[in-house]
């Protein structure tokens, strides 16, 4: 019975640790994966935000206009057009979180183009 009990505690705390090294694998994953850097990345997830707003799923839309944001910061550096083309993207994040689709969209896409200018 000693024997069982101890192969079951073995098993279970092996499983535990297994499950802790998984789990903080991704967590280790994702911001990389979030983070894409580049005026590549920054078009995508405005992009992508641009569809869930037309759809009006502006929690959706707000995702991608955060990681498109994060990404616009480490590329605003001191050109004009970057500081310019940043604040279009905080413009048109103001205006979909206001629920304003219109706008939101007019905004965005201009970001979109000067994004694509840089």
């Amino acid at each position: 019975m000693k024997l069982f009990t101890k192969a079951v505690l073995t098993l279970s705390l092996a499983a535990s640790l297994s499950l802790t090294n998984v789990c903080a694998f991704a967590a280790e994953e994702a911001p990389a994966a979030a983070a894409q850097s580049g005026t590549a990345g920054i078009i995508a997830h405005i992009e992508k935000a641009l569809v869930e707003i037309s759809k009006s799923d502006f929690s959706a839309a707000q995702i991608h206009l955060k990681a498109a944001r994060t990404s616009s910061e480490a590329i605003a550096g001191n050109s004009e057009a970057a500081k310019k083309a940043h604040a279009s993207l905080m413009q048109g994040q103001i205006q979909s979180k206001a629920g304003n689709v219109a706008k939101a969209t007019e905004e965005l896409t201009k970001t979109i183009e000067l994004y694509k200018a840089i």
